[in-house]
């Protein structure tokens, strides 16, 4: 439990301490490269057995600002997503592909932390990431292959089968485990498993950033151009869901679960999915949005849930 509380309070280092170290230690943690599914899946777990289905409930009943959001986020997002990393990097079709990748990866579990924050509706947040996790083998292959299909080569099956392994099937476990226990499984497991899950992001990440040293040379005005369209994109990602809030016209606490669920996606899975799928630039987006993505929450978090914060 101490090193749990430790690693909590130094939650914003753990990501750049995995980049770091696959950075200046490739060789090293490129030998981990076969075991990330199983770490990512373990990852997973660790946060899916604190959901119940109960939680969800009353949000299912209105499933309006679900069925929006679902529209902006994978359809509208990945066309302009397309449309905008054509005009910049048209002669580059894997870091296209990499954008197109990045934003039709499912929402990020760690933006309902922000959500908790700034106040946001937790149970909303929750739906929208058990569902956009859930539909992932069929969103994230399916959105690529549709956009860009013509242009790389992938498996999709392949694809499909290995966010089945590392995010549909530790969410499935974990909610039914803590279903069906009410509460007992997690209360045992989660003070041993939170901690590792932790250790588990750094040595993900370092694994994942080892493959792309070679690539990455952060004085590169080339990577420079990357990571502002990065920006770019995600801010557009929370103002998409800030759209969806007032079209549908959300409460405050459902326009800042939105507006997170827009602008957030999970970049571990995606890197995973690129560094193993792809060819290694169709990665860089989605690793310097792990550099970003954190800075760019409290941000926007800032901006956009100005209202939900004073209320």
């Amino acid at each position: 439990m101490t090193l749990n509380k430790l690693l909590e309070r130094f939650m914003p280092l753990l990501v750049p301490i995995g980049i770091t170290l696959g950075y200046l230690l490739p060789d090293v943690f490129i030998q981990l490269r076969p075991f990330v599914p199983w770490l990512f899946g373990l990852l997973t777990l660790a946060g899916a057995l604190k959901m119940r289905i109960a939680e969800f409930g009353s949000t299912i009943r209105e499933p309006l600002p679900i069925l929006a959001f679902f529209a902006a986020s994978h359809i509208i997002m990945p066309l302009f997503v397309l449309f905008v990393a054509t005009i910049f990097f048209g002669n580059d079709p894997d870091i296209i592909t990499g954008y197109v990748l990045l934003f039709s990866g499912p929402t990020a579990i760690t933006g309902f932390i922000w959500v908790t924050i700034f106040r946001g509706d937790k149970a909303l947040s929750l739906t929208l990431v058990l569902l956009a996790t859930l539909l992932s083998p069929l969103l994230m292959p399916g959105t690529v292959h549709v956009l860009v299909g013509a242009k790389v080569a992938m498996d999709t099956s392949s694809i499909a089968v290995s966010l089945l392994l590392m995010v549909v099937i530790p969410t499935i476990v974990g909610v039914t485990a803590n279903e069906t226990s009410r509460g007992k499984i997690p209360a045992i497991v989660c003070p041993y498993l939170e901690p590792i899950s932790k250790i588990c992001v750094i040595l993900v990440i370092a694994a994942n950033v080892s493959p792309l040293v070679s690539r990455v040379q952060l004085n590169d005005i080339r990577i420079l151009g990357i990571a502002a369209l990065c920006v770019l994109l995600s801010v557009t990602g929370y103002l998409l869901g800030k759209l969806v809030a007032i079209v549908v016209r959300c409460n405050p606490e459902k326009s800042v679960s939105l507006c997170f669920a827009g602008g957030m996606r999970n970049l571990t899975a995606v890197t995973t999915i690129a560094v193993s799928f792809f060819p290694e630039a169709t990665a860089l987006p989605a690793f310097l949005g792990i550099l970003l993505q954190q800075s760019i929450a409290v941000l926007m978090g800032k901006l956009l849930t100005r209202k939900s914060r004073e209320s």
